[in-house]
C-alpha cells in the first residue's frame, strides 16, 4: 500500500498549506480520498494518470474536502475521458454536482456514479475480490464519515532463498503471494509451501477526517495497521476543538491507543500552527508511533 498526501491542512487554502486529499494505492486500485482547492495541481505534481482514478470518496461537505471535486471532474472531461466515475459521499453531492455542471453546461461524455451517503452506522461502499471499503460515521458540525480500507485476502510472503533456486520469474511473485503453485514450461510443478512462508494478517488503513473526540469508532478500527487521524488542534485550544467539533493531537493520540493501531498518522492541522513538532509531542502522551502527514510525502506500507 502506498498513501500519498496531497494536502492536510483545514479550512481556506494556503501557500503550500492544502486542503485535504491523498491518494490511497491499494490493490491495484487508485482511491482517492477528498477533493480539497487544487487537488488536481497535486495530482499533476506527483504525475499521477488521472484515468487510473475510477473511486472518489468524499467525508463531508465542507469546502476544505470537496471544493476540488468539480473542478477535477471538468478537467476529465477535457482530457476526453470515456471510464466510468464512481463518487461515494454524502446526500446531496450529486445535487451540488450537477447543478454546477448544468449551469455552466459542462456535462461530461462519461458516466458519473453517484452512491449517496445517509446511515448513521458503518456500511459496505465497496468490494471487490481484493479489496472491501466500509463507511466509519464520525461527529462533526455536519454529515461526516471516515473510510476503512481492508484487504481481503491473507498474502504470503515469498521465501526468495528457493524462489531463486527454483528460477521462479519476477512476474509471478505476485501470484505466489495468492497461494499459487508454479508450474514451469516443461510441466514441472513446483508447490507454493515450497516458494514461500506463512500468510501475514490483511493490511487495512483507517482514514477518519473531521470528527470530535468520538470512542465509538474504537471498535470499527481496532486493531487495524494505518489510522490517519484529524489532529486539528494542539491542547492550548482544545476548547475551539470542541466548538468547531474538532479534536486535538492529545485526543487523535488517545483514541489509537484505545484502538490499539499499529501507526497513527496525524493531519488536517490549522494553519494557525506554523511547526508541528508540538502534534506529535501531544500524540505520544497517548501513543507512541506517531507521524505527521506531510504535503508531496509518501508512505510506503
Amino acid at each position: 500500500m502506498e498513501l500519498i498526501i496531497l494536502g492536510c491542512h483545514s479550512a481556506s487554502p494556503r501557500q503550500n498549506f492544502h486542503t485535504s486529499s491523498q491518494l490511497l494505492k491499494f490493490k491495484n486500485h487508485l482511491f482517492l480520498i477528498d477533493c480539497g482547492e487544487g487537488t488536481q495541481m497535486r495530482l499533476r505534481e506527483e504525475k499521477i494518470s488521472f484515468t487510473r482514478i475510477k473511486h472518489i470518496f468524499i467525508s463531508h461537505l465542507h469546502g476544505d474536502h470537496f471544493y476540488g471535486l468539480i473542478g477535477l471532474i471538468n478537467t476529465f472531461k477535457l482530457l476526453g475521458r470515456e471510464i466510468d466515475l464512481n463518487i461515494y459521499g454524502p446526500k446531496g453531492i450529486k445535487e451540488v454536482i450537477l447543478i454546477q455542471m448544468k449551469l455552466s453546461k459542462s456535462f461530461t461524455n462519461f458516466n458519473l456514479i453517484f452512491f449517496e451517503l445517509e446511515k448513521k452506522y458503518p456500511e459496505v461502499i465497496f468490494e471487490d475480490d481484493l479489496v472491501k471499503i466500509t463507511t466509519i460515521p464520525l461527529k462533526h458540525r455536519v454529515y461526516t464519515n471516515g473510510f476503512l480500507f481492508e484487504d481481503k485476502l491473507k498474502t504470503k510472503k515469498i521465501n526468495y532463498d528457493n524462489v531463486n533456486l527454483y528460477k521462479i520469474p519476477s512476474t509471478f511473485y505476485e501470484k505466489l503471494k495468492e497461494g499459487f503453485d508454479y508450474k514451469d514450461g516443461k510441466g514441472n510443478l513446483v508447490k507454493n509451501s515450497m516458494l514461500t512462508f506463512n500468510s501475514i494478517s490483511p493490511f487495512s488503513y483507517a482514514y477518519c477526517s473531521d470528527t470530535s473526540f468520538f470512542t465509538k469508532i474504537v471498535d470499527q478500527i481496532k486493531n487495524i495497521d494505518i489510522l490517519y487521524h484529524e489532529s486539528t488542534f494542539l491542547n492550548r485550544d482544545i476548547d475551539l476543538a470542541k466548538k468547531t467539533k474538532h479534536s486535538t493531537a492529545q485526543q487523535a493520540g488517545k483514541i489509537a491507543s484505545l484502538a490499539n493501531v499499529n501507526q497513527l498518522i496525524l493531519g488536517h492541522f490549522s494553519t494557525r500552527y506554523n511547526e508541528k513538532s508540538s502534534f506529535v509531542l501531544e500524540a505520544q502522551k497517548e501513543f507512541k508511533n506517531v507521524i505527521l502527514a506531510e504535503q508531496g510525502k509518501k508512505y510506503n506500507f
